[in-house]
């Protein structure tokens, strides 16, 4: 039977690993779901990064070809990664702070929307508290972050998840100072969306935050109220899983 999980936080670790890449940044988060998926952890791992470049992330099942402008991408010297999570693509870079949360879950993980609600909710009532927006943040879609504006709500944080029997993987993003210019240029229109979004291009869908990272990771801190810091990270998982999947082009273009 699938278990809810009650909404505090006992415990919880923050993250802090001297990782480079993209690749090892998500071969990071599915080594963290590793550990938590066979009981070698037993509290919460919550962690932020930024990517040091723009790179394209594909959802674990997208179809390149109907998410990404692949001529763009090369024009534009845009590499492209495929993460261990379900959701659309999305695109990184400077100015758009990634967030993860990995918890155990050793009697079976809870349904979906309550882990939405888990994870997004505690994040929306942190980033309230520090953006200088109307209405704060609030949810939207399935799991989305927005901000009211007067053409509509804009989309300021993606997010997707992996489930595994006695662990889930939680990440997403925070947009604070992106090239939103850029995102319309290397993907396409998403094959589906939220009703909200109302066909709008990313260019009228997406809006920053403007917040500074240091006000964004500590809202972060805030909603997940990790007990204490830790740089230790699995280091042989991530090598492992950059090498089987997150470096090897026949994962990124699987499908």
């Amino acid at each position: 039977m699938e278990r809810q999980l009650d909404r505090s936080w006992p415990g919880a670790v923050w993250l802090d690993a001297d990782v480079d890449t993209v690749e090892e940044q998500l071969a990071l988060d599915e080594a963290l779901l590793e550990e938590a998926h066979e009981g070698l952890t037993t509290t919460a791992v919550v962690r932020t990064w930024m990517a040091r470049e723009p790179v394209v992330v594909v959802g674990s099942s997208s179809c390149l070809d109907a998410e990404v402008d692949l001529a763009a991408c090369r024009a534009a010297g845009v590499r492209i990664v495929r993460r261990p999570s379900g959701g659309l693509t999305v695109l990184l870079g400077p100015g758009c702070l990634m967030w993860s949360v990995v918890e155990p879950c050793p009697d079976g993980a809870p349904p979906i929307d309550a882990l939405h609600a888990r994870m997004l909710d505690p994040l929306c009532a942190a980033l309230s508290r520090v953006a200088a927006v109307p209405g704060g943040v609030t949810r939207r879609g399935s799991s989305d972050l927005v901000v009211r504006a007067a053409d509509g709500d804009r989309k300021v944080s993606g997010n997707a998840l992996r489930v595994r029997r006695h662990g889930v993987l939680y990440h997403g993003t925070l947009l604070d100072d992106f090239d939103l210019d850029l995102v319309g240029r290397v993907l396409r229109h998403p094959p589906r969306e939220p009703d909200y979004r109302g066909q709008r291009p990313h260019g009228a869908f997406l809006a920053n935050l403007r917040l500074g990272v240091a006000a964004l990771e500590a809202a972060v801190r805030a909603a997940f109220a990790p007990a204490c810091n830790r740089t230790a990270w699995p280091r042989e998982r991530v090598a492992r899983l950059v090498a089987e999947r997150y470096a090897a082009p026949a994962w990124t273009a699987r499908l």
